[in-house]
């Protein structure tokens, strides 16, 4: 895990087949993995050449609750480091708005300026530092981030289920039944640390996900 700081000439046809290397295995989709996804392509608008490990969002400058998540991306195993995985996130600001900002790309504005990438590195591993978001005005919605996984092998982004904060008082037992487990548990369980709430918060790909990609069975 990381560390918070307070805190990869011819032969004969049989001797040519027989070192040739084993064609991957293939993986079969019966349908769109995910489900449908409203905002699906939105992850790709303004993403970066390179995305990092590690990233500290937009938000982490507003005089809120800073908090750190972190954690493990697993293969559908759930034991198997996932790396190369681009996790895409959104959430609203410390006043429970997807706020603009001048330079905000016109085609994300439901999204807000406080939205960012990593890329799970070598041993799945990401960390994400942001600003803990508020809840939607006027409302009993729970203060939530929305996450996505792009994988390098499915065409599209698919949406797993919101973070939401163990602690908010709006988190009933009857939201939590409601919850669907899409990559695992959406539930944080924030520490304090300082002046740092940190989350520890793995993915399991696929778990959960409608027509998620499956590897033939002998």
């Amino acid at each position: 895990m990381f560390s918070v700081v307070l805190m990869m000439a011819c032969q004969p046809q049989e001797e040519t087949m027989a070192s040739l290397p084993e064609a991957p295995v293939k993986r079969t989709i019966s349908g769109l993995v995910g489900g449908p996804f409203e905002t699906g392509e939105y992850y790709q608008f303004g993403m970066p050449d390179h995305i990092a490990a590690i990233d500290t969002s937009p938000g982490w400058h507003q005089a809120g609750q800073k908090l750190l998540i972190q954690g493990t991306i697993y293969q559908q195993d759930g034991k198997t480091p996932a790396p190369g995985i681009i996790l895409y996130y959104y959430h609203t600001d410390i006043h429970g708005v997807y706020a603009s900002q001048e330079n905000l790309d016109p085609r994300v504005t439901r999204h807000g300026y406080i939205r960012s990438w990593v890329r799970s590195d070598d041993q799945g591993q990401y960390a994400i530092y942001t600003v803990r978001p508020a809840p939607y005005p006027d409302t009993d919605m729970l203060a939530h981030i929305h996450p996505s996984i792009k994988e390098p092998d499915i065409d599209h982004a698919y949406y797993i289920d919101e973070f939401v904060f163990d602690d908010d008082p709006l988190l009933t037992p009857e939201k939590r039944a409601e919850m669907e487990n899409r990559g695992g548990s959406g539930i944080l369980k924030p520490e304090q640390a300082g002046s740092l709430q940190v989350a520890n918060h793995d993915i399991i790909l696929g778990q959960n996900i409608p027509n998620y990609p499956t590897v033939p069975q002998d």
